[in-house]
């Protein structure tokens, strides 16, 4: 195990990838920057220069048809879009990648990966922070994936580069989650596709996707609350795959805490924390001591001002609110 941060852990899985396959080559625009990416490609580039690191113009839908293309003919293409809100540019080519496999009755797959980044900086307002990951995650055929710990982002974007079917990794690029370090195994692996157990615990359950669980574990990581003596073991579950959605470890911590709250960087309505508040309804609905909650995004375009951001996005201030709530 090195110890190492969340950015130097993804920059490690791509160079190990192509290292591992000839077949696997990154490309997108500005990946040939000083900055690569913010840092995530100058190992690769370094080391296997232009003829696999291709820097490409402005054409999201036009280089999602290349990534599919490439895809089609054995290739393991790595498309990386610097903002994920430009990604609603590709729809066409992501619904034709989504049913590749399916309308050829298996006979075509595309081993494709979408590497991308949310953003939740002040001065970046509503074109630049958008979290979209409900909208890839609603096509039947793309997996989707946000990791939230240095050996999650390793091992997620491995699985999804040697993946038979398009995935798109969402990475969230605000400095406390691409700073954060931990122990990351050295060699090639893959994370598994259903959700980590991060914290144990019997009060309530706590489901996070990508940055949510940092701010979760901030708000939660300790059980006394010094102000009004009030005693919290939350159940914090990484939800890290978004589609494809394996639920049983959160049925399960829902029928023993009774509770349950999901706190996604993205909209509520037609989101991510709605379909699994849906789920649990369905599975587990009789288990519940009081109705589930949802902490997200309001729903209205991301604010510029520092001022109004704050209050915008999920914080640890929101959550232990949100729990005292429940639990009392």
């Amino acid at each position: 195990m090195n110890k190492m941060t969340y950015k130097d852990a993804a920059t490690e899985a791509l160079t190990q990838a192509m290292e591992a396959d000839s077949n696997v080559f990154l490309f997108g625009e500005g990946v040939d920057n000083i900055n690569g990416i913010m840092g995530h490609v100058k190992p690769a580039f370094a080391k296997f220069g232009p003829s696999r690191v291709i820097d490409t113009p402005l054409s999201e839908n036009g280089l999602t048809g290349f990534a599919i293309g490439a895809a089609l003919a054995g290739m393991r293409p790595v498309l990386i879009h610097q903002r994920d809100d430009f990604m609603s540019l590709t729809l066409t080519e992501m619904s034709i990648a989504a049913m590749m496999r399916y309308s050829s009755g298996g006979k075509h797959k595309v081993p494709m990966t979408i590497l991308s980044f949310i953003a939740r900086r002040s001065g970046e307002g509503c074109w630049h922070s958008q979290s979209l990951q409900s909208v890839f995650a609603h096509f039947p055929g793309i997996k989707v994936g946000m990791p939230a710990s240095p050996i999650d982002v390793k091992g997620m974007i491995l699985a999804a580069i040697f993946d038979d079917d398009p995935v798109v990794i969402l990475e969230h690029r605000h400095t406390p989650m691409f700073e954060m370090r931990g122990f990351v195994p050295k060699e090639v692996y893959k994370t598994p596709f259903k959700p980590k157990l991060v914290q144990p615990g019997n009060d309530i359950t706590v489901v996070t996707t990508s940055i949510a669980l940092l701010d979760a574990l901030d708000a939660l990581g300790t059980s006394d609350d010094s102000e009004d003596g009030l005693q919290i073991n939350a159940e914090i579950i990484d939800l890290r795959w978004l589609k494809p959605l394996d639920p049983e470890i959160i049925i399960d911590s829902v029928k023993k805490t009774g509770r349950l709250l999901v706190v996604d960087t993205g909209w509520s309505f037609c989101g991510i924390a709605s379909e699994i508040v849906a789920v649990a309804a369905e599975r587990a609905g009789n288990y519940f001591k009081c109705l589930p909650r949802r902490i997200t995004l309001p729903d209205t375009p991301c604010p510029a001002s520092e001022a109004l951001l704050k209050n915008y996005h999920p914080n640890p201030e929101m959550i232990i609110r949100t729990v005292k709530e429940m639990i009392k």
